[in-house]
């Protein structure tokens, strides 16, 4: 068992179990750091060197270098409450909650999730449909394949239009979870106040990969977000696909903020605080005298936002951490 996987199923256990939120984000960033690492460190004191390990992570990590195991993982896996919670929240929809009323119902698995398809919701049943195909990481190759066919028809509606391909695929990694799509068209800024006209964007070009044979089911559909599921060809497996639709004066602060990591956004955003800017998914803005957001800056691409806050640039494959 990889440091990755065992922080991992912390991190999982106390969102979904404990809803211990501060826990969750401390295992999640430490399966993060340590999944960065071109090797595996070799003591607790090594490892407190890195960012998001702290003192209790550290002796974990001894622990299981020690011993080869982790009690507190041993214990969560004792109590088979526990171990269907974490299981029914591997299906796309279901929550920690929702997941903690079907095992109190008496459904503990996906056999018995399949048997009880009547208390699910509609994002939820497909989910539980796709549940095989959603487990396996999607390699980059098959995106690349993906990402060349969303572009090749995409322009065939119009050349205009601009499409990023965010996330892990972006910072370079080898396999990704899902396919998170930012698409924008001149036409289409933060000014225009009729958004309901522009949402027809969006739904033409969903219309247009339907058509194509590219998706093949939608969880929900609205203005500037789909949501649904994808397949390259009957020999590839279904695979999770987000299209956000967004204003051209906001991309590339959107292209920056889906790429993350999140710990790489969450350092961007504390340094342009320190320079006295606001930073999110949606503009740059200059903070007043008095502390509030000012006008948003022209961006025209990624750089811009690294140069006006004086951030060092860091390319999309170096911000993993």
């Amino acid at each position: 068992m990889t440091f990755r996987v065992i922080w991992q199923k912390l991190a999982n256990y106390e969102r979904n179990v404990s809803k211990n939120v501060y826990k969750y984000n401390a295992y999640r960033k430490a399966a993060n750091t340590l999944a960065a690492l071109d090797e595996r460190v070799k003591s607790g004191e090594e490892a407190k060197k890195l960012p998001g390990i702290g003192d209790k992570i550290a002796k974990k990590i001894d622990e299981f270098l020690e011993t080869g195991k982790l009690r507190k993982l041993e214990d969560i896996n004792k109590d088979e409450n526990n171990v269907a919670i974490n299981l029914l929240t591997r299906v796309t929809g279901i929550g920690p909650s929702k997941a903690k009323e079907l095992v109190e119902a008496g459904i503990k698995s996906i056999e018995d999730l399949k048997k009880n398809i009547d208390k699910l919701n509609h994002h939820q049943r497909i989910g539980l449909k796709h549940f095989e195909d959603f487990e396996k990481k999607i390699p980059r190759e098959e995106i690349e394949e993906i990402e060349k066919f969303i572009k090749t028809n995409v322009s065939e509606v119009d050349k205009s239009y601009v499409i990023t391909i965010c996330g892990s695929y972006r910072r370079g990694k080898s396999e990704s979870g899902d396919i998170d799509v930012l698409l924008t068209h001149p036409n289409y800024t933060s000014e225009k106040k009729d958004a309901k006209k522009h949402s027809k964007h969006l739904k033409t070009i969903v219309t247009h990969l339907e058509e194509k044979n590219l998706i093949t089911d939608t969880i929900s559909h609205g203005e500037s977000k789909f949501a649904g599921v994808c397949r390259l060809n009957d020999k590839k497996p279904y695979r999770r696909l987000d299209i956000r639709f967004v204003p051209h004066d906001q991309y590339y602060c959107a292209v920056l903020y889906f790429t993350g990591s999140d710990l790489f956004n969450k350092n961007m955003r504390a340094h342009a605080l320190e320079k006295k800017y606001t930073l999110n998914e949606y503009a740059l803005k200059k903070l007043t005298s008095e502390g509030a957001p000012g006008e948003s800056e022209k961006i025209t691409c990624e750089e811009d936002i690294f140069s006006i806050i004086d951030f060092p640039f860091k390319k999309p494959e170096e911000r993993s951490i």
